[in-house]
């Protein structure tokens, strides 16, 4: 236990290290995030045999702390990779094209979850947006802030929406490999955002890329790189 307690804070092993406690982090809140709302969604709107709503469950979290953990396991090795060929150091765009990787391989299947974390994303942006120039008032902020977020909710689905109306109405053929494109570009920007412009993103947003991609940055015993998070 020492030799690893040793290994846990040399810091020659501390940029790998980062990749393990990203992938543990992952796991964690993607576990936590999920759970209940499959619980949730199983119990209260899905149909079928207790044992049929438990597999659902253990399924839906499953995939979602997978893909969190592997998500942060290929962007802290990706920037890992562009700071050694960097010299050392880290540049913005780092963040932009360690997203841009870890969305298309992890987010480019198009399913449930996946589709369900890319309307959070445009649902951002636009939050984003309306942020930046001022359309939030801060007067009677809790009213506001809800209402904003139940509109820009409705907005992202039904953006997603019209894009598939064309396709439907034999206007257009299905475009191929488009969605693992978007996924990409939707986590690039994401990534970089955080890195670049972290207060205009959602305060819910900020603090669970905060546990994922930063507090895995720092531990003090191989505890708090394994078991906890600090």
């Amino acid at each position: 236990m020492d030799v690893l307690e040793a290994i846990a804070l040399n810091p020659n092993y501390h940029d790998v290290l980062t990749i393990l406690k990203g992938f543990r982090n992952g796991i964690v809140y993607g576990s936590r995030i999920r759970f209940p709302h499959a619980l949730v969604m199983a119990f209260l709107f899905k149909s079928g045999s207790t044992k049929d709503k438990l597999r659902y469950i253990f399924k839906a979290t499953k995939q979602h702390a997978q893909n969190l953990g592997t998500f942060a396991v290929i962007y802290k090795t990706a920037m890992f990779i562009q700071k050694k060929l960097n010299g050392g150091k880290h540049a913005d765009i780092h963040t932009f094209v360690a997203g841009l990787l870890g969305g298309y391989y992890v987010f480019g299947e198009n399913n449930a979850i996946n589709q369900q974390v890319k309307g959070n994303l445009l649902f951002i942006y636009i939050y984003i947006y309306k942020v930046k120039f001022g359309g939030i008032k801060k007067k009677k902020k809790f009213i506001s802030n809800f209402v904003i977020q139940i509109v820009l909710y409705i907005f992202a689905r039904v953006a997603i929406a019209l894009v598939k109306v064309p396709v439907q109405r034999k206007i257009i053929e299905a475009p191929k490999h488009t969605y693992p494109i978007f996924a990409a570009v939707s986590w690039g920007m994401v990534m970089y955002l955080f890195q670049c412009e972290e207060n205009t993103l959602q305060p819910s947003l900020r603090a669970s890329m905060q546990y994922i991609y930063r507090d895995s940055d720092s531990w003090n015993s191989l505890r708090t790189l394994i078991w906890h998070n600090k």
